[in-house]
Order: C-alpha cells, then structure tokens, then sequence
C-alpha cells in the first residue's frame, strides 16, 4: 500500500514553544523547520510514500518544504492541529478519493525512511492504526487506509484517546526515529542521540545543549 503523509506545521514564530529555554526565540523558528525540512526529506524518500502534503501557512515553510517534493495546502480552518489534519485529508481525497492518508508529526528529526516504512506497512492491515511516541503518552502516525476517516484526536494523552476511537496501535519495533519526537531540550538530546538529518544537525550546532 501506498501512502499521502498529511504533516502539519504551525507558523515557524509559534511553533515549539516548549524549546524556548533551549532555543531561545531567536534560533527557535529555524530548529522548528529544519525538524519539519529532515521530517519531510525522510518521509519523501520512503518507499511506502506516495506523497506529502504539508499543511501550513508559513510562507517559508512553505517554500522551503515544496523544493523537498512535498505539495503545500494552506490552513484554512486555522483551527489548531486537528481541524489542519481533516482538513489536509479531505484535500488529498478531494483528488483521490481512494487515497490512503496518514498524519505524521512535522518533528521527527531523526526520521529514517526505512523504519517509517515498516510503521506504514503494519498499519496497512487495519482501517485506522497510530504509533505511540516515546513517551508512551502521545501519538506521532495516524492512519486511515482506503475507506476510512482519519478523525484525529491529537493533543495531551493522544494515545488514549486514539486507542478509545478504535484506532489499533502498531507495535512494531526498533522504529525509535518514528517515535522520537522534539518539544523539549530533553527530547531534542535524545534525537541527537539517534542521528538527526542534516539540517537539524545544522541548527542543533548553534546551540549549547547540557549534557
């Protein structure tokens, strides 16, 4: 099965809030596109991907994010992270009505396209699947295969509430990079750990993160 990735990405000043003791508002809006520029290189290069949409109103984003192949759709609803995500779905199926959609976190720096492939292969056998994040409290992949809604419910214990929708949860493992979301210092040491693409890397120099 092939799959269109919905990723969603707030204005690059509001984005990643939570990084401001880290980042600082200065270097912040720049680590939040290279997390969403290493996000979107990697989703594009897997093989279960057919195609990426990004749903922003950043105009940087925006042209930064279509040079790496994704196809930008403007948040109209400018409603928060769940109405960008329905509404990025029904504009993927507004041309594909057969397509099959997941939404994917834009802060997966460490994203490695192989072990996103092996996710988006597990979820193929359900309507609706998600991944837990490493934290084990939130969601970073939501599938709706052919047929089905994406209905997402993200935001705070997004795994509960996914798993009350009748979402199945994957449980592959040794898919750690799919996991591995950033909205912390502590989390972005983390995907250091893993290996992060090059434009994070780029943006993580420029900071002085403790050990």
């Amino acid at each position: 099965m092939q799959w269109t990735l919905v990723i969603p990405l707030k204005p690059l000043a509001r984005a990643k809030s939570r990084l401001a003791a880290t980042a600082g508002d200065g270097l912040r809006p720049g680590l939040a596109l290279a997390f969403a520029q290493d996000t979107v290189a990697a989703a594009v290069a897997c093989p279960a991907v057919r195609d990426v949409a990004v749903v922003t109103d950043d105009a940087l984003a925006r042209r930064e994010l279509s040079a790496l192949g994704a196809r930008v759709v403007p948040d109209a609803p400018g409603e928060g992270l769940n109405a960008a995500l329905r509404y990025g779905s029904e504009a993927v199926r507004a041309h594909r009505p057969e397509a099959a959609v997941a939404a994917l976190n834009a802060d997966l720096p460490a994203l490695r396209p192989m072990e996103l492939a092996r996710v988006l292969d597990s979820a193929a056998l359900f309507p609706r699947a998600f991944l837990p994040d490493s934290a084990g409290i939130g969601t970073t992949l939501l599938t709706a295969s052919t047929g089905s809604e994406l209905s997402p419910a993200f935001g705070a214990d997004s795994r509960a509430r996914h798993s009350a929708s009748g979402a199945a949860e994957i449980t592959v493992e040794g898919v750690d990079s799919v996991r591995r979301d950033v909205d912390t210092g502590e989390d972005l040491r983390a995907a250091l750990a893993l290996g992060v693409g090059p434009r994070t890397a780029e943006a993580a120099a420029r900071l002085l993160i403790a050990d």
